[in-house]
């Protein structure tokens, strides 16, 4: 797909403290886009639009440049022992986005600059792990493959935990930029997990995001240079002909995949679609005419851990999803391995 070109790029003052914050604004220098340098609290006030829905589309094409203050790791369970973010948000416009619950009100993408100061953070979270293998979930917040052309942020990051004995890196994308990482010294310590869902979950809800052919190869490239790669199916929703669907993308994953000798097993994680009422709210008004199915009255509750509720599948239809999928992983991949079902 064509790489993302936002019409803005925002950047806090103290960014331009950071090689990479004046490596992008280098790149940004005799272009069209404009640049502009303000203060990060007044930057929702220059997003252009007056309405929910314009605002949200110019935040999908602006890019804030700023630095990450909090330096103290999140938990995220069951993907890895904790979450960093080099980037929040992404320019795809996914209508089930689970961002929508805390991001909101900042629609835009933001990409932190202060890459040294994550990676010490980072090797101090190694440290209090001692002697286990500590993994790192990077993808969280936002896309990074989105806008690596711009940033190199992940390819720096891929070779930095490339020199780490006693973590993994795992990094989850959309899109399908990944050649300028075909080379780097990643040492087999970065797992790259390829989003994949059937064609009608990405075709009506997933705008913005390179096609599942586009995401496949990408996850061919990745394997044939020694990545260990896996595939995040979410989020996996029930409908008519929901079955032939699923059927469908693991037949045409598995007949892509088979000329690619990966020498890791290949990885599933399995997410079923939710919402909260505060992201069907931000939804219903970024997307009138979604076709998504938000009826509370076929959904059962379940606490998240900050003390939010989210509407999931009953357990009956969630034990059906699981052992349908789990049927066609063992069928078509039966060396690979499921890392969990939520």
């Amino acid at each position: 797909m064509k790489p993302f070109s936002p019409d803005r790029v925002i950047f806090e003052p103290r960014s331009l403290d950071y090689p990479l914050g004046r490596k992008i604004q280098d790149y940004f220098e005799g272009t069209s886009t404009e640049i502009i340098k303000v203060p990060i609290k007044k930057i929702s006030s220059i997003i252009p639009g007056s309405t929910e829905g314009q605002r949200y589309a110019s935040g999908k094409k602006t890019l804030v440049v700023t630095v990450k203050k909090s330096l103290k790791f999140d938990v995220c369970k069951p993907s890895a022992d904790f979450e960093f973010s080099l980037v929040a948000g992404c320019p795809a416009s996914c209508e089930y986005c689970y961002l929508y619950t805390t991001q909101s009100s900042k629609p835009y993408l933001r990409t932190y600059v202060n890459l040294d100061e994550i990676f010490d953070s980072i090797k101090k979270h190694i440290f209090r792990s001692g002697d286990r293998l500590t993994t790192f979930e990077v993808a969280s917040a936002g896309d990074l493959l989105a806008i690596e052309h711009i940033t190199g942020s992940l390819a720096r990051t891929i070779e930095f935990f490339g020199t780490l004995d006693k973590a993994r890196l795992r990094v989850v994308t959309k899109f399908n930029n990944v050649d300028s990482l075909l080379g780097l010294k990643h040492n087999g310590r970065t797992r790259f997990r390829v989003s994949i869902n059937s064609r009608y979950v990405i075709e009506n809800f997933e705008h913005n995001t390179a096609s599942l052919d586009e995401r496949i190869e990408a996850a061919s490239k990745l394997a044939a240079a020694g990545y260990p790669i896996g595939f995040i199916v979410a989020p996996i929703m029930i409908y008519d002909r929901w079955k032939e669907d699923y059927l469908e993308l693991f037949e045409k994953l598995r007949s892509r995949l088979d000329a690619v000798k990966s020498t890791e097993t290949v990885t599933f994680e399995l997410i079923q679609h939710r919402f909260t009422p505060a992201a069907k709210k931000v939804i219903l008004e970024r997307f009138p005419n979604t076709r998504l199915d938000m009826d509370e009255s076929k959904r059962t509750l379940k606490w998240g851990k900050f003390g939010r509720y989210k509407y999931i599948y009953p357990r009956k239809d969630a034990v059906e999803i699981r052992e349908y999928l789990t049927s066609l992983i063992g069928e078509k991949f039966p060396d690979a391995r499921i890392e969990y079902f939520t």
